[in-house]
């Protein structure tokens, strides 16, 4: 048996050692057609339903979902359309941390080509996609199942590749070929985007356009793409467990299966896939370095007896800034609003949150200030 020790006892060890060396990742496990998840998968029934799920209408009968903001007419500077938007992501990152971007300029083909070539990517045969196995962070393309780091936790049903762009350079030949052209393709709309997002998140700020953009806090991009097989017991498991963002800024492209939850008001709430839409979230270092004004919120994606695929763009730090400390702007403190974080280095902020990975969903409460 799978995990088991001499003695018969689950060795969850081993079972992460024998699944690792397979390096075909949870894709290798679905085209086993398994009728039953390995244990080093299956989640705790506390994990699993550690808040109700939130109900689809309001009490007066009214859908509920994210705030939706349509940036058609956002590029004129001062212009009254352009004011519309900022309050409406002002108020969607204090409330919500998530909405959902309509208009954003990426073109419908250039979306469903990626989306495409994600799937291509993860439904080669392993041998293609071996070379590109790994769990060390220092490589700046790989592929991995993203395995528990702390024993006895429990992996996720994903796959993912993580291709990472510092200051926006990565060599087009260390991307596989499989999705060479439309990640290069597609993360060129990502930075436009980017600078777009900058200058709005710094309005609603009250701040000048160009300060996120000044500190450069959003200035690298990894991007990842996730593969979640079909799942013969999809209520035992998890896609993505519970956690939030350590970024500044997360853009998400789902296909049309969905299956991301985000916890609001302590409920988790279904956030259906739309064709052409975007979801931007406000991740940890944002919700620092804004001193609480936006907020990042856990969430998490479930398992289902479909496959799915997504793209996600988490933004962070130009390598000059990654060297600088970060703290909340002075701009928005005062005497009524001191900073409630002390500063930090983000990759200090992300090796805490790695040790911790899994025993904690974020690291912002080891920055506050008591």
């Amino acid at each position: 048996m799978v995990g088991a020790s001499n003695n018969g006892e689950y060795d969850w060890a081993k079972e992460m050692k024998e699944f690792d060396s397979t390096k075909a990742g949870v894709k290798g496990l679905a085209d086993a057609a398994l009728s039953e998840i390995p244990k080093l998968f299956i989640h705790s029934h506390e994990v699993l339903h550690s808040n109700p799920i939130l109900k689809p209408t309001d009490a007066g009968g009214a859908q509920l979902d994210l705030p939706t903001i349509d940036f058609q007419g956002v590029a004129e500077q001062g212009g009254a359309r352009r004011r519309v938007v900022v309050e409406e992501i002002r108020k969607a990152a204090q409330e919500w941390g998530f909405f959902r971007i309509v208009n954003h300029g990426i073109p419908l083909e250039t979306m469903d080509a990626m989306l495409d070539a994600a799937k291509l990517f993860h439904e080669q045969p392993t041998e293609e996609k071996k070379p590109f196995y790994s769990s060390d962070s220092s490589r700046r393309v790989k592929f991995n199942s993203n395995l528990p780091v702390l024993e006895n936790n429990a992996a996720c049903w994903r796959d993912v590749l993580s291709c990472v762009f510092l200051d926006d350079q990565l060599a087009p030949q260390d991307l596989p070929s499989a999705c060479r052209k439309e990640v290069q393709e597609y993360v060129k709309y990502m930075i436009e985007l980017r600078e777009v997002m900058a200058e709005l998140l710094s309005e609603a700020l009250g701040l000048p356009r160009d300060h996120l953009s000044n500190i450069e806090c959003m200035k690298s991009q990894a991007l990842a793409c996730n593969y979640y097989p079909k799942c013969p017991q999809p209520h035992k498991t998890l896609g993505s467990s519970k956690h939030s963002d350590s970024t500044f800024l997360t853009l998400l492209m789902q296909d049309s299966i969905g299956g991301l939850q985000i916890l609001h008001n302590d409920e988790w709430m279904d956030v259906p896939a739309a064709r052409g839409a975007l979801i931007a979230n406000i991740g940890d270092l944002m919700q620092i370095i804004s001193n609480d004004r936006f907020i990042s919120v856990e969430h998490r994606v479930v398992a289902q007896c479909v496959q799915r695929v997504s793209v996600a763009s988490f933004f962070t730090p130009s390598l000059k800034a990654m060297g600088k400390p970060f703290e909340p702007i002075k701009e928005l403190l005062s005497r009524e609003n001191p900073a409630l974080y002390r500063e930090f280095l983000f990759r200090e902020y992300c090796e805490h949150y790695k040790t911790k990975f899994q025993g904690v969903t974020s690291a912002k409460p080891h920055y506050r200030i008591r």
